[in-house]
């Protein structure tokens, strides 16, 4: 299941990309945070949540100030598998050359 998790990120929409990296940059946020940082629309941010959990890149726990919104955060592998993947690619040309 490993190579498929590091496929699907690749081959995420932008989209989810996107709420990734606002993730990244910005620490654990409700999803209400993430279309605020992000400036999508609440409905593409939900779908986006919904593919990074899938693919096990995102959290969603209790948000204890308000418990009617979640709190969505990064896996602890998820920054290891976006490097590895990056650092994959640059050995790849590397290599080829």
């Amino acid at each position: 299941m490993d190579g498929t998790e590091e496929e699907s990120l690749d081959d995420l929409p932008p989209s989810a990309k996107l709420v990734f990296k606002v993730l990244e940059y910005n620490g654990p946020l409700t999803q209400k945070g993430i279309v605020e940082e992000s400036m999508l629309s609440a409905r593409t941010v939900r779908y986006a949540l919904e593919r990074l959990e899938g693919i096990g890149i995102v959290d969603e726990d209790v948000y204890f100030a308000d418990a009617r919104q979640n709190l969505y955060q990064l896996t602890d592998l998820a920054p290891k598998k976006a490097q590895a993947k990056a650092d994959g690619g640059k050995e790849k040309a590397c290599c080829a050359e």
